[in-house]
């Protein structure tokens, strides 16, 4: 018959001083649901005969258990696939502007619905606008929590009860199962397509038009591209349409590229261009609205910025779905800290897309040799520099690629696949790629300082 008398109470073993410390970092409560647990699990191990030592496990089972509980799932990582605007990795890391001042908003209170000037209750939604308009040249703007949400708001305040026209062309779906006409069956806009899948001219959105039209649409095809016999009208073509029938045009660019260069072609006429369309150059066209992300080529916080004309947008930010969809105080504060830097005339070296785009393959190549160098210099690890291409990923040029230099590493005794899974295990993780059966880190996604860091952790902790 095993004893479990071996085994201490709770109350005991809540008097170590292992286990006080383990009260003060995870509170009182979790800590004895931890102890409840690893003293049963010693009972269990005694009633089959295992030796009484295991009774001096219960500390560290406890331990375990709580680090385990508490562990954040959203923890950083090391960008090494050499996609700039990743959708699974969070996409644009922010500028150090930026999150100094989300640190300063989030410590205490703000003035997010307070007009400090007046002593009276002030708008959310005035935030950033001002800066938004400086770089755009647009009206007015307003800023929701991402660009599906800005999309769905365009359509709804815009639309609802009447229709839409879009190019069959532009029906596209993007990551996460967004679809256009999905939304749009949400907003209670409908959807009159027009045109065919790879040619879409003017004069099929003009003959679309009847007493039902409410707003022409124009959508920025994203992750991919059509090429060969196509056909797509000039953005002013378009403009000069809404002008004849009264209707006004909206525009979904997608990437939020302010930052240039325009390609100086409306987008889709060009097929080699390597940047999207700028919002500017959109506004300047004369659509009477525009949204775009802010998380993408903009390189901010996860937001949906609409800008355009005052009396389109202050309908939108009339609509009662604003307050589903507005962001809060830290959004805001990245926000409006990311387009200084812009105005700043600075963005190209302190905002992280930026810095990234701009980076050449003769700097990255300069790293990647010396990170390769320290990799070699572990035992049983083989590294060398090899040509290849950058993503900027995000649906922002879809096609578009950047000539880069990657580090291809490998280890005796495992594949590639081993080596990928090894990376994703050290903390933080490393996700790196597989091309031709080979593992790749591509460092114009590495911020510059981590580089050392990045050797340390591929060559010294293997286990």
């Amino acid at each position: 018959m095993p004893d479990f008398s071996v085994i201490p109470s709770i109350e005991q073993l809540r008097q170590r001083p292992a286990i006080r410390a383990l009260e003060t970092r995870f509170g009182a409560e979790a800590t004895v649901d931890a102890l409840r647990a690893a003293a049963a699990e010693a009972r269990r191990a005694l009633a089959s005969g295992a030796d009484a030592e295991v009774v001096a496990g219960i500390e560290q089972a406890a331990a375990t258990q709580l680090t385990a509980a508490f562990r954040p799932s959203l923890a950083p990582v090391i960008n090494a696939t050499g996609v700039v605007i990743h959708t699974n990795l969070g996409r644009a890391p922010l500028a150090a502007a930026a999150i100094e001042r989300v640190a300063d908003v989030a410590r205490g209170y703000s003035s997010l619905e307070y007009d400090v000037d007046r002593g009276v209750r002030g708008r959310r939604d005035v935030h950033a606008e001002g800066l938004i308009c400086r770089l755009t040249g647009a009206e007015a703007a307003v800023v929701v929590n991402n660009n599906a949400a800005a999309t769905m708001i365009v359509l709804a305040a815009l639309a609802a009860g009447r229709e839409v026209i879009v190019s069959r062309g532009e029906l596209v779906e993007i990551g996460g199962g967004f679809r256009v006409p999905d939304v749009m069956a949400q907003s209670g806009a409908t959807l009159r397509e027009v045109g065919t899948t790879n040619k879409t001219r003017a004069a099929d959105y003009a003959s679309a038009v009847s007493d039902r039209t409410a707003l022409i649409l124009r959508v920025h095809p994203s992750n991919f591209t059509i090429e060969g016999f196509t056909e797509r009208p000039q953005l002013a073509e378009l403009v000069a349409i809404g002008k004849k029938f009264n209707i006004p045009v909206a525009e979904d660019l997608g990437s939020g590229n302010v930052a240039g260069p325009d390609p100086g072609t409306d987008p889709g006429t060009d097929p080699g261009t390597v940047s999207d369309p700028t919002v500017a150059a959109t506004i300047a066209a004369g659509v009477d609205v525009c949204c775009f992300s802010g998380d993408k080529l903009l390189g901010g916080p996860q937001a949906g910025i609409i800008v355009g004309r005052r009396t389109q947008i202050d309908r939108i930010r009339k609509h009662p779905l604003m307050r589903a969809l507005r962001v809060d105080k830290m959004t805001y504060a990245a926000l409006e800290a990311t387009l200084a830097e812009y105005v700043a005339g600075r963005a190209e070296t302190t905002v992280p897309v930026q810095r990234m785009l701009a980076t050449t393959a003769d700097e990255i190549r300069a790293r990647a040799e010396v990170v390769a160098a320290a990799i070699r210099a572990h035992h049983g690890w083989r590294a060398e520099v090899v040509k290849g291409m950058s993503a900027i990923g995000g649906g922002s040029a879809p096609g578009v690629e950047l000539p880069t230099w990657l580090v291809s590493i490998s280890r005796d005794g495992l594949t590639p696949d081993a080596l990928e899974a090894h990376l994703r295990k050290l903390t933080p993780p490393v996700i790196a790629r597989i091309e031709h059966d080979r593992l790749l880190l591509d460092l114009r996604t590495v911020s510059p300082d981590q580089d050392s860091l990045l050797a340390t952790l591929i060559a010294t902790r293997m286990g």
